[in-house]
């Protein structure tokens, strides 16, 4: 009698890059750390990270994936899907470590980038209400005229 195993599917919205049936066991990262499936998990829901899948076939061949962020679904003990935005599958650990570092450090940039945009943005919009608020020289003789004109 066969051993019992997992039931992988990974998919990008493009393509599907692993469709495997006989993995043994799984590992994968979310924002708590590095975490592994084995046949018989219980249901499990988590959002992975950039980082890099890794699972071992029943023939005990390590195989890998690099992917940008995820969503990680275990169901009945055999079903394990995963579906991310972007993945790349390979044979190089420390190849996909390296672009998954990469893709890391591009968003960390990304969102720097984004904050100081936002920032520039605030302070135009803070500026312009301050010239928009400010009395011009004039302002007030000319409401006290209009102010003065309705007195009988």
């Amino acid at each position: 009698m066969n051993a019992p195993a997992l039931h992988l599917v990974l998919t990008t919205p493009q393509q599907v890059l692993a469709d495997a049936a006989d993995v043994a066991a799984l590992r994968a990262e979310d924002a708590s750390g590095g975490f592994g499936i084995l046949p018989g998990h219980a249901g499990f829901v988590t959002a992975l990270d950039a980082s890099v899948v890794r699972w071992h076939g029943a023939d005990g061949h390590a195989r890998y994936a690099a992917v940008q962020g995820g969503v990680l679904v275990v169901e009945g003990g055999r079903e394990v899907r995963i579906a991310c935005r972007e993945g790349v599958l390979g044979d190089d650990l420390a190849t996909l470590q390296a672009q998954v570092q990469a893709a890391r450090e591009a968003q960390t940039d990304a969102d720097r980038r984004e904050r100081v945009e936002q920032a520039r943005l605030h302070t135009q919009v803070v500026r312009q209400l301050l010239r928009y608020l400010q009395p011009q020289p004039g302002d007030g003789q000319a409401l006290a005229d209009a102010l003065g004109a309705s007195r009988p």
